[in-house]
């Protein structure tokens, strides 16, 4: 093999490399420094004022009142619900605390909003689920819907 095809080959193979190792980089310290962004806020819609969008009791009969883990190594754990945020992921200061691999330190939240939950991905690195479909944007979570974390689901309940 002539050697400017090696040369270009041992170059090429360098830079494919090095941008393995900073996306490497990357996904750790997003992963890492997870807790240092702020949260993004959800704008209120046209016409309607900032009070209306505060949390609200959900409203009675069948709204949720706990979540329950129903896959993982946490299985069987309930949570009951009231009006703060509950938050998911492995950092130690999560409402629930995830010891699953696919999980990032701050994955996922539940905001009570208007009578009902909203699931948001806080950027996670593999995903948040709502039934089979990627969570995008915050979304509003039926009871008995199970919610996805890698290897982790929980669902709401009444």
């Amino acid at each position: 093999m002539p050697e400017v095809v090696l040369a270009v080959a041992r170059f090429g193979f360098l830079i494919l490399l090095w941008i393995f190792v900073f996306a490497v980089i990357g996904v750790i310290r997003r992963d890492v420094f997870a807790g240092a962004r702020q949260q993004r806020l959800v704008a209120a819609p046209r016409g309607v004022s900032q009070p209306a969008m505060q949390p609200q009791r959900p409203k009675k009969g069948r709204a949720a009142r706990q979540i329950v883990v129903t896959e993982g190594a946490l299985a069987g754990t309930r949570i009951t619900l009231s009006d703060s945020p509950i938050t998911l992921g492995r950092a130690e200061d999560s409402t629930l605390v995830l010891t699953d691999d696919y999980a990032s330190a701050r994955h996922a939240q539940l905001v009570p909003r208007a009578g009902e939950w909203l699931l948001e991905d806080l950027g996670s690195t593999n995903g948040t689920y709502l039934d089979r479909a990627k969570v995008t944007g915050p979304t509003p979570v039926p009871l008995g819907v199970p919610i996805r974390i890698g290897h982790t689901a929980l669902e709401l309940r009444p």
